[in-house]
């Protein structure tokens, strides 16, 4: 009897069935223990319907120009001209093909002598730390740093040493304890818009003959002059031996990027495993970014409204009660603890029409779950009332007073 797709498919779900245990109690823990017990059987991620006034606050399109009218037409006037893509291998690119002039003029941009184009930030991050660090080599990661450079560290079979976040004194004793190695941090984290002390980390790494990496995901097109990120602004961009970014936060698109030299370039697309064994990016993919970075370059008008969105909003949460003190710029953490807590929290801004994205195990740690609100420059006044009105009526609702970072807030209320 011929296999046809209706033959086939119980044939599929009969094989997940007899899984072996290995997997099958990892589905369980999955879906019994945490959808059905801790859940309640609902989603804690998924959303409930929205009304025609929702206010989406879960997009890292900062800048908001993912519709942007003159990017759209950069991207379609690629795809009319019915120019057929290679569809390649990074490494078998040559000198001078879009890309690389590309990656020249994102370099240029962000001070660098070079670049590289990656398929994702992830994979920006993971083959970065594959092709510098090495079997046996500290890598010093702050614990907050995004799991893209964790696995990096693993794909290099390298050695892991977490410290603090942000406690440049607990870097420091491991810095001497392990020796020189390859320091990893985010420049603006994407838990909770916390902001790194670049300088006094890179202070660490010069003194010890440390590489530094320094993931701008979150500043790169929203800080620094002209939006080419933090460390352009500090004025760092000579000393600091690596940056890699996500093109699909500021930029709208999808794709990473890494700053080197052009030595180093010719080493990694040949070492690289994200260079060697995935695709190149496509042409109408090369257009929009070329096109996004000319009009980032000038949008200071909206990185100025989305700083002012984010000091407002951040003083009016902290005047109603909530902690984000650990955060400063356009990512705040609303940090309920547990998971039930946080489920109880995501329902509570949905009912009042705010959207968020909930944080919890693996991207946060265990009961430190939160509801993030990504701010942009596009968001009114009236917006941000209703942003702040909505959380000044689910306070008694969401137990905030029960929360455990408003128990932290309390107790450093007390010391001070």
């Amino acid at each position: 009897m011929p296999l046809t797709e209706s033959y086939h498919e119980p044939l599929v779900l009969a094989a997940e069935q007899r899984l072996p245990a290995f997997v099958s109690t990892r589905l369980d823990e999955y879906y019994i223990d945490r959808v059905e017990k801790l859940w309640g059987g609902e989603h804690i991620l998924h959303w409930s319907p929205s009304g025609p006034n929702a206010i989406y606050l879960s997009s890292n399109d900062y800048l908001c120009i993912a519709a942007e009218a003159q990017l759209i037409k950069a991207q379609v006037a690629c795809l009319m001209r019915g120019e057929a893509d290679l569809l390649m291998s990074t490494v078998f690119m040559r000198e001078g093909s879009a890309q690389p002039r590309l990656e020249k003029k994102l370099a240029a941009f962000m001070g660098a002598e070079d670049g590289l184009i990656t398929q994702s930030g992830w994979s920006a991050n993971v083959g970065l730390l594959q092709t510098i660090a090495a079997p046996g080599v500290a890598v010093y990661l702050d614990m907050q740093a995004h799991a893209s450079l964790w696995e990096g560290v693993h794909a290099a079979q390298a050695r892991p040493v977490p410290f603090l976040h942000n406690d440049i004194e607990h870097l420091r004793r491991q810095v001497l304890k392990h020796g020189a190695g390859v320091i990893v941090v985010d420049a603006v984290y994407s838990t909770s818009g916390s902001v790194c002390p670049l300088e006094e980390v890179l202070a660490i790494a010069e003194d010890s003959g440390s590489i530094l990496v320094v993931d701008e995901s979150h500043s790169l097109g929203t800080h620094g002059p002209e939006g080419a990120g933090l460390v352009m602004q500090m004025g760092l961009s000579e000393r600091v031996h690596f940056r890699t970014a996500s093109l699909a936060k500021a930029f709208g698109g999808r794709a990473g990027f890494i700053t080197c030299s052009s030595k180093f370039k010719g080493y990694f697309l040949s070492t690289s495993r994200p260079a060697i064994f995935s695709s190149c990016m496509l042409g109408h993919e090369l257009a929009w970014f070329d096109a996004a970075l000319d009009f980032i370059r000038h949008a200071d008008d909206r990185r100025l409204a989305l700083h002012r969105n984010a000091r407002v909003v951040r003083d009016g949460l902290s005047a109603l009660g909530y902690n984000v003190s650990d955060g400063s710029e356009q990512i705040i953490a609303l940090e309920a603890g547990t998971e039930p807590k946080t489920q109880i929290l995501r329902k509570a801004l949905e009912a009042e029409g705010i959207f968020g994205a909930v944080f919890c195990a693996p991207a946060t740690p265990k009961n430190r779950s939160l509801v993030r609100l990504t701010l942009n420059s596009g968001l009114t006044e009236v917006e941000i009332r209703q942003i702040l009105q909505a959380c000044a009526a689910i306070r008694e609702k969401v137990d905030l007073a029960g929360w455990s970072s408003s128990r932290r807030l309390a107790a450093a209320a007390i010391s001070r």
